[in-house]
């Protein structure tokens, strides 16, 4: 299938930044989507395919270069996870969880934490991931339970951790807990909160002590990538592994990761549409009934109208974001919209190019079959669409506030 070349361009990159993008595209057609389909029905990690990302550069992206990255913008990033989600998104939730660690390390850990962690990262020998969630809470952080208390030189983590992406394969994963020493009474929730590097083995079963990952959990997509729980039972951590070395930061370390984590759950949907917009068009092409191919019946012709434009308002409002945050200023309010519109395109765009290929949707020898399971994490992903919603109606609200 000949890639798309009309939909979802960006205009003024640098020739650095076609030269990666062009790479990555490449490697999505050789060596992705010809294997993508079959890792998928297996659920296995696809370890070749990471290695190659490895070689590409991938990990190191947006790690600054003193530390062995490429040192690109967010943009760049973005524009390459939907390159990568356009083979298959699981690949690009491996890159995301580890990108978002490097970020927080690079805005805020300490010179000491950068010069450890961020040139392995950049190489990929170290992998990241991040873990705010729990078992009985999921957009609500404040409620987090598990806690970090300091005895001596060191704390000691107790709790329970869900939805860790990576969470078997990653070496170190960024804790968000609650620290309430030193934090009076009364302290708001998320100013009580601190994140903790935790490195350790990969694998399964208890990877270091006190520190359980108790296997993968089962899903309707998105396999490949191994979502876990992370069970903490008096697992100690050294003072000089708090990110930024002070405690109470967590909750606002964990919310600047989060957006440049929307702006790369945008760029999956926009990468995810966009095969299913190829998958349909050229399905249309293809399929013939009532003596002509479908793509001649007005009502395919209106349904591809319909997710050519989803697919193009989508990729323009993730880059617009993107390019807010690279430019200083402030995104939470433009990579919520483009999160929220991008995952919903996302799944209509995939409904459709599903209902184009009638039956043969159903038939796992489809690759739309794959996409059509995979498209509804994105509406949960990184906040809910009703989060997003909340967030976006906020900001507005600030935004036009009237002047009584």
């Amino acid at each position: 299938m000949t890639a798309m070349t009309r939909l979802a361009q960006t205009e003024g990159l640098t020739d650095i930044q076609r030269e990666i993008l062009s790479t990555v595209r490449d490697f999505v057609d050789k060596e992705i989507l010809p294997v993508a389909t079959e890792l998928e029905h297996r659920d296995e990690y696809p370890a070749q395919i990471v290695e190659g990302l490895k070689e590409l550069g991938v990990f190191g992206l947006m790690i600054p270069e003193e530390y062995g990255g490429l040192g690109e913008s967010l943009l760049t990033y973005a524009l390459t996870v939907e390159e990568i989600a356009r083979g298959w998104m699981s690949v690009s939730g491996i890159i995301n969880t580890h990108f978002i660690v490097a970020y927080m390390l690079k805005q805020h850990g300490t010179q000491e934490q950068k010069d450890y962690f961020l040139p392995k990262m950049a190489a990929g020998e170290i992998r990241g991931a991040f873990s705010m969630s729990e078992p009985a809470l999921g957009s609500d952080v404040s409620a987090i339970s598990s806690k970090g208390v300091r005895d001596g030189d060191d704390y000691v983590l107790n709790g329970q951790k869900m939805w860790l992406t990576n969470g078997g394969s990653s070496t170190l994963v960024a804790v968000l807990c609650r620290t309430d020493e030193g934090h009076p009474e009364g302290t708001a929730p998320h100013k009580s909160m601190t994140t903790f590097l935790v490195e350790k083995e990969a694998g399964f079963g208890e990877v270091r002590p006190g520190l359980t990952i108790p296997g993968k959990i089962d899903k309707m997509g998105y396999k490949g990538v191994d979502t876990t729980e992370l069970i903490m039972d008096g697992l100690r951590i050294p003072a000089d592994r708090v990110l930024g070395g002070q405690t109470g930061r967590g909750f606002y370390h964990m919310m600047d990761g989060v957006e440049v984590g929307r702006v790369n759950v945008a760029a999956r949907g926009c990468g995810v549409a966009q095969r299913a917009f190829e998958l349909g068009v050229s399905y249309a092409q293809q399929r013939h009934t009532f003596g002509k191919p479908i793509a001649q019946h007005q009502a395919i012709q209106f349904k591809l109208a319909e997710m050519a434009t989803k697919v193009e308002a989508a990729h323009a409002m993730m880059v617009n974001a993107a390019r807010k945050k690279d430019s200083g200023q402030r995104n939470d309010l433009e990579a919520g919209m483009a999160k929220y519109l991008a995952s919903e395109y996302c799944k209509e765009v995939v409904e459709d190019a599903f209902r184009i290929h009638g039956g043969y949707g159903f038939s796992k020898e489809y690759e739309i079959e794959r996409l059509y399971r995979e498209a509804p994490m994105l509406l949960i992903g990184e906040g809910t669409a009703e989060i997003q919603k909340m967030i976006i109606g906020r900001r507005l609200l600030e935004e036009y506030r009237i002047q009584a």
